[in-house]
């Protein structure tokens, strides 16, 4: 499994440990000159092409969309759920090389438009579109992207697994990124294509090694635009190849391409190391790391100082048999030790949030430590969403279980719509939002688009296994005990005194979002660009630090507050314990339209509705699984301290 550079790099997994086994479609493949070729070796190298996308839109779109070169005989390899989730399509292409064969100039294909025909007037309007909102291509080379690297501020060099289509220099000379490559472009009002391509491939050979052959380690690219006037006598040098405004003349766009061979020292196992090495974050991760636990600390103390010092003592004062009256006086939180497990209100919804939250948490946690080890790391296309799929309608029992248990410890009756409130309620919000959003990419022909088939086979995973996985979870949940408490309820609710603004419901909730929502604020930073900046994100050592940090952060932050308000005699905890540490969720949405203004370009109605389509799906995600951290170590907390008291 050495392929694996960007787990390697940062997820922990030691090369000695998993250099026994290779993953299933990832292991190296030997190329070898033509004369060399057989079994062991090819000769051949094929380039695939991905879809398209724009950091300026939210939809993204098939190759075959733009009208560039096709291959005769087009080729899809199969692609998994996470893959056809993300939007990704991967097609052949006439980009076809011969091992250790230089080409220069070499013609791909030649495109013809007439402004006088109809259909080719809509296919260069769809081009010029693409370059206005600086659309990238997004080529792969033996399941490696193709990479455009170029300088960035501070002399550092980056490498962008994309490269735009071409540059748009509006009327009054404003230009995007890409025109800033060719000094050439200066034309206002004009449109430059990039039709030709300088592809660099490397590989290290496998002369001192234990296999034959060599293994390609780096595929670079840089796009440039010429003008070709004559197809059978090429110029790769000459002027950029303009197109007007204006479309009243008939074009033709020939693409061209040039490709070298270069020996390199680089291993097969480290590929992935220069891609993910030019991204500037690791001293930001560690920032963010520091920070939250700095957050953690602060709390550990908090906590700590109550239970050790405060309870203590409180326990101690509570249990003595002294029998003066100081003593035997009650006051703060053993007040209420007659109401504290008095049945929530809505018992019901919050035992089916407690569920569906059980189910997302086990799928997070599960998923993080395998993307840890390396398994679903950037070289396994589409894993990560293809394993937190199949995990969550797999963990069906664990979410019924949960929710009815709980709801039988409320002494809910109604069992058959905890079941099918369990089973339906939250995935069914997530599905239709979805569903909308997946309507949109349709009607705008987007390539993110889910197939009818693929909507069909998630139904059928949902109604097929997740549904009767949850129906048997419910059924042993209601079969065992409610959970006992250590204090028995009285039959009349004890009045709550006047409370103080901070230990008021709404107050607490939201100051108890706070620190979570610290924690990991810069780890959300790099997720959202990985969404909708298209950047590749691979630190998934970093998230499963983060991701425990805020297990460790909801449940201290509730466990506080709620200490404070059992002490003011405010026994409804039920509900405040998930909406505290849930109130995170309302922050992540916050934020994310801090950052949708602030950091995106984004233009259009329809992406602006798929950006925050998808963002409440993730915001709902969120409220379940921090909300369920929270609940449950705040049960922990309370069940312990009236377990060591004596009650009369």
């Amino acid at each position: 499994m050495r392929l694996l550079a960007a787990g390697i790099l940062l997820l922990g997994c030691s090369a000695p440990l998993c250099a026994a086994f290779y993953l299933p479609g990832l292991a190296p493949v030997s190329f070898c000159e033509p004369d060399e070729a057989g079994d062991s070796c090819q000769s051949k190298i094929e380039l695939f092409v991905n879809r398209l996308d724009s950091v300026e839109s939210v939809l993204p779109y098939e190759y075959d969309a733009f009208d560039f070169c096709q291959d005769e005989i087009e080729k899809r390899p199969s692609e998994n759920l996470g893959q056809i989730l993300f939007g990704e399509r991967i097609a052949s292409s006439p980009y076809k090389f011969t091992f250790k064969k230089t080409e220069t100039c070499k013609v791909a294909c030649t495109k013809s438009y007439d402004p006088e025909k109809s259909d080719d007037k809509n296919k260069l309007a769809f081009l010029k579109k693409g370059m206005q909102l600086n659309y990238q291509h997004h080529w792969i080379i033996d399941n490696m992207p193709v990479t455009w690297c170029y300088q960035v501020e501070d002399e550092h060099k980056y490498c962008n697994p994309g490269f735009p289509i071409g540059c748009f220099i509006t009327t009054d000379g404003r230009v995007k990124d890409a025109c800033i490559i060719d000094s050439q472009f200066h034309k206002w009002d004009t449109f430059y294509l990039f039709n030709h391509v300088d592809i660099t491939i490397m590989y290290h050979s496998g002369k001192d090694e234990s296999w034959s052959g060599s293994r390609l380690v780096m595929a670079r690219l840089d796009p440039k635009s010429y003008k070709h006037t004559d197809k059978n006598n090429l110029n790769c040098g000459g002027p950029p190849m303009e197109i007007p405004a204006k479309f009243t003349n008939k074009l033709d766009l020939i693409y061209t391409y040039s490709v070298k061979f270069e020996e390199n020292d680089i291993k097969w196992a480290s590929r992935w190391d220069y891609i993910l090495e030019s991204m500037p974050h690791t001293n930001i991760q560690w920032f963010s790391i520091m920070n939250s636990l700095v957050i953690v600390l602060f709390l550990s103390g908090m906590v700590a100082m109550i239970i050790l010092r405060t309870l203590h003592k409180d326990i101690a004062r509570y249990n003595q048999i002294d029998s003066s009256e100081d003593a035997q006086e009650e006051f703060g939180w053993k007040l209420v030790h007659g109401d504290v497990f008095r049945p929530p209100r809505k018992g019901m919804l919050l035992s089916v949030f407690l569920g569906q939250g059980t189910q997302i948490f086990i799928m997070t946690f599960i998923t993080l430590f395998l993307a840890c080890l390396g398994f679903l790391s950037p070289a396994n296309r589409g894993a990560l969403m293809t394993c937190a799929v199949v995990l969550w309608v797999l963990l069906g029992t664990p979410a019924g279980y949960v929710s009815a248990r709980m709801y039988k410890t409320f002494r809910g009756e109604k069992w058959k719509t905890n079941v099918l409130l369990t089973a339906l309620l939250c995935p069914g919000i997530v599905f239709a939002d979805f569903f909308i959003m997946n309507l949109i990419l349709w009607v705008k022909g987007s390539s993110a688009a889910i197939p009818f088939g693929t909507l069909v086979a998630i139904l059928a995973m949902w109604f097929g296994i997740s549904v009767p996985l949850t129906f048997i979870g419910a059924y042993f949940g209601f079969k065992e005990k409610p959970i006992e408490h250590p204090v028995r309820t009285n039959q009349i609710p004890r009045q709550i005194p006047e409370q103080s603004f901070f230990t008021k419901p709404l107050p607490g909730i939201i100051m108890g979002g706070i620190l979570p929502f610290g924690c990991i604020f810069i780890q959300l930073f790099f997720i959202l660009n990985s969404i909708w900046s298209h950047q590749m994100y691979y630190m998934f050592g970093f998230l499963f630090l983060v991701f425990i940090i805020l297990l460790i952060t909801c449940s201290e932050a509730t466990v506080l507050l709620c200490y404070f308000h059992l002490c003011a005699e405010d026994y409804h905890w039920w509900w405040r314990s998930f909406l505290t540490s849930s109130f995170t969720a309302v922050y992540l949405f916050i934020y994310a339209v801090h950052y949708f203004f602030s950091k995106l370009q984004i233009t259009g109605t329809a992406s602006t509705i798929l950006y925050f389509g998808y963002t409440m799906i993730m915001v709902l995600i969120f409220f379940l699984f921090t909300g369920t951290i929270g609940f449950f170590a705040c049960f922990w907390f309370v069940s312990k301290i009236y377990s060591v008291v004596k009650v009369d």
